[in-house]
């Protein structure tokens, strides 16, 4: 039996994706076999398969780090799953819980090692979470990286409690999980994007505030102002260099920022980060048992990711050219055919 999976050859880009067909995995002891339903893509999928050997990319590789599906077989040794389970993977595969390190950061999905973007996938049983319930599996795809770093960046680094303030860079899948989270906390939350259509989106998600950075670029000092001149308490910068010395400035003394983004460039003046006494905090997704606590809070609030578009198997490469035409908020996912 043979199963279908999309991979990176070559240095193309996405238009140089391949639909390979290989051999079927048997699942080993420690291991499961999941029939995989979706997918969702994050800018590190597309930026991996736009720009595949600065990253030392070893052809061929799998990408996407995302999906969510059906255990179909299991090992003679798991114990955490049994068949039928609804399961999504872990980013890291060898990230159960503590500190990240470097072998846990070489077991990155579609990245070090093959992702999600297949029929099948068989995986080690520590590098599997249930998923929420309620969640359809195009729902559950979008959860383990963009979800996990909102997560990570707002509760287990910002300790948010209700009637803090947060300010969000952005209106990408990191920041509208983060709008979520934050709104399930109690939190106020201000966010920026260069799209009124889009900020009009976030105030329907529960946003109390909104700024257009292209209409207001010191959105900082707003940021300030709509805080009695605090500050706000939690950053969760997707920028990058590029806005990092704003959202400093914006951040109240004491606060702490999660650093996240890396698409803008720029240099960075560390006398405020000390002035202020700000914690600032790299966030590069999460660990097993964070996820698990986070699915957790999803199902109690029956919180709903927001699914900007969904996408065939086949059609995989129109995803990711969606997805660089920058026009989305929210997830993008890719789903089985129906019946498959």
């Amino acid at each position: 039996m043979t199963l279908r999976s999309w991979q990176i050859t070559n240095p193309r880009g996405i238009d140089g994706l391949t639909l390979a067909e290989t051999e079927m995995p048997a699942p080993g002891a420690e291991e499961v076999l999941v029939r995989v339903r979706a997918n969702s893509i994050n800018y590190r999928d597309l930026s991996t398969i736009l720009d595949p050997e600065p990253r030392g990319i070893a052809y061929p590789r799998v990408p996407n780090s995302d999906g969510a599906g059906d255990v179909v077989a299991i090992g003679d040794s798991v114990s955490r799953f049994r068949v039928g389970d609804r399961v999504a993977g872990c980013f890291f595969q060898k990230w159960g819980d503590g500190a990240i390190n470097a072998e846990i950061m070489a077991s990155a999905m579609g990245g070090a090692v093959d992702g999600m973007l297949s029929e099948y996938v068989v995986l080690n049983q520590a590098a599997l979470v249930k998923v929420p319930v309620h969640l359809s599996y195009e729902q559950a795809a979008t959860l383990p990286c963009a979800a996990l770093t909102a997560w990570h960046s707002l509760v287990h680094v910002g300790n948010i409690s209700a009637g803090d303030t947060v300010l969000l860079i952005g209106t990408g899948g990191v920041s509208i999980f983060a709008l979520q989270f934050a709104v399930l906390h109690g939190a106020r939350v201000i966010i920026t994007s260069s799209s009124d259509e889009k900020l009009e989106r976030a105030r329907q998600l529960g946003a109390w505030q909104t700024i257009n950075y292209r209409d207001n670029p010191g959105w900082d000092d707003i940021a300030v102002a709509l805080t009695n001149g605090n500050g706000v308490d939690h950053v969760v910068e997707t920028g990058g260099a590029g806005t990092l010395s704003r959202s400093i400035e914006a951040v109240r003394i004491g606060g702490s920022i999660g650093l996240i983004g890396v698409l803008t460039g720029g240099e960075i003046n560390p006398t405020p980060v000390m002035r202020k006494s700000l914690r600032m905090q790299g966030i590069y997704v999460g660990s097993r048992a964070m996820f698990e606590r986070m699915n957790m809070a999803i199902e109690s609030a029956s919180l709903l990711p927001v699914v900007d578009r969904d996408f065939s198997f086949d059609d995989a490469k129109a995803a990711y050219h969606h997805m660089q035409g920058a026009s989305h908020l929210g997830k993008i996912t890719i789903s089985m055919p129906s019946g498959y």
